[in-house]
């Protein structure tokens, strides 16, 4: 799996990341969301860079442009509910794309910390030949992304698959290099330092589901 780390560098992006984790700054849910949108974007740019381009001749009112055009179709693919605010900021960039959606959460049977991943919901275009960026804002344990990507690729073959988090746990980037194909891509706004005993990331945000849009019952 290749693995781009995008908060190596000083840019925006981390002044937008220090107010998705600042207590004082992410009880405004309308910020939250839209600082989340705006890491999609700057995400969906850097993703653009590795993808294959076709040449086009476009008409300008003076003129012929040669220029370049993303060559395949791009599929916008987001694990409910967390990865709605993630999956804005990368269509706002890839306009065109179609776009899924799948749920994905813990059950925990045994009212513990034990837990399994249930997916119940998935409604995705056919993936055949296109790109598929598949978005979750927190990556702790792997073990939703992997269940999803399976899920996906069951029934669909796409061609390239880069997977975008806002914020990662080790635990979970080696989980998935160990149980995805090494052609995908994983892209990480921020890398963190360990899951908890809860399986909570550390130092984390808190749950992005619900400072974006409400607790749970």
């Amino acid at each position: 799996m290749h693995i781009h780390y995008l908060s190596q560098n000083n840019s925006v992006l981390n002044h937008f990341l220090a107010q998705i984790r600042d207590v004082n700054v992410q009880k405004d849910t309308m910020r939250f969301r839209k600082n989340i949108e705006r890491i999609g974007e700057i995400m969906a740019y850097e993703i653009s860079k590795t993808l294959e381009y076709t040449p086009v001749s476009i008409t300008t009112p003076l003129g012929k442009k040669e220029t370049e055009f993303v060559k395949k179709p791009v599929v916008v693919c987001s694990i409910l509910r967390a990865g709605l605010t993630l999956h804005n900021g990368l269509l706002n960039f890839f306009d065109d794309a179609d776009s899924g959606f799948v749920s994905a959460y813990r059950y925990h049977p045994n009212n513990d910390d034990e837990f399994i991943i249930q997916t119940q919901y998935q409604a995705v275009p056919n993936l055949t030949g296109k790109t598929l960026l598949l978005a979750d804002p927190m990556l702790a344990t792997g073990l939703s992304l992997e269940a999803v990507f399976k899920n996906l690729m069951a029934t669909n073959k796409s061609e390239e698959i880069h997977i975008a988090v806002v914020i990662a746990a080790p635990e979970g980037i080696a989980h998935l290099q160990q149980t995805l194909p090494d052609n995908v891509h994983l892209w990480v706004a921020d890398k963190d330092e360990y899951l908890n005993s809860h399986k909570y990331i550390v130092p984390g945000l808190g749950d992005a589901g619900d400072l974006a849009y409400g607790e749970r019952l």
